[in-house]
């Protein structure tokens, strides 16, 4: 198990976990969730960490739907900032402990702020990452924020 599935069992909030074979060569990873395990894509959420202010180590994380992009001018004003970046993605997995490609918004080794695009808020309940390729955390909208005390904001395109 990963550290955020571990973390969702400590606090015994509501979730499944779904797996499936990851493809190293399949296109968007996104697109291989949504086909791999039959969901509809708005469902289908990706996890960002953005650097705020040109500080790499002043990062935040953007959760948001796989369908569109990050709308890193919305996540700065959500984030009480100027300016986001993608962060390094070094940066990104020092503080997250996750690799990129597989950074779960749940068990970061360092606690970072989070935003949830409120997109998320329409459905009974989303899809994250688990932490690796090919697995997947299904849980609601709000087990989310309390498992992680992230804030609801429109930060998508």
């Amino acid at each position: 198990m990963t550290p955020g599935i571990n973390l969702l069992k400590k606090k015994k909030i509501a979730h499944k976990v779904h797996s499936f074979k990851h493809d190293p060569n399949y296109g968007a990873y996104g697109d291989e969730v949504v086909e791999k395990l039959g969901l509809p894509a708005e469902r289908v959420f990706k996890t960002i960490i953005v650097a705020l202010d040109g500080n790499g180590k002043n990062l935040c994380g953007a959760i948001v739907p796989v369908t569109g992009l990050t709308d890193l001018k919305h996540v700065a004003k959500a984030a009480g900032a100027k300016k986001a970046a993608m962060a390094d993605p070094k940066e990104a997995e020092r503080a997250t402990g996750y690799v990129t490609g597989g950074i779960s918004p749940v068990g970061h080794k360092k606690r970072i702020p989070l935003l949830l695009d409120a997109q998320a808020m329409e459905h009974p309940t989303i899809m994250v990452s688990g932490g690796k390729r090919g697995l997947e955390i299904e849980l609601s909208a709000q087990d989310l924020i309390t498992a992680t005390g992230a804030r609801v904001a429109s930060i998508h395109k």
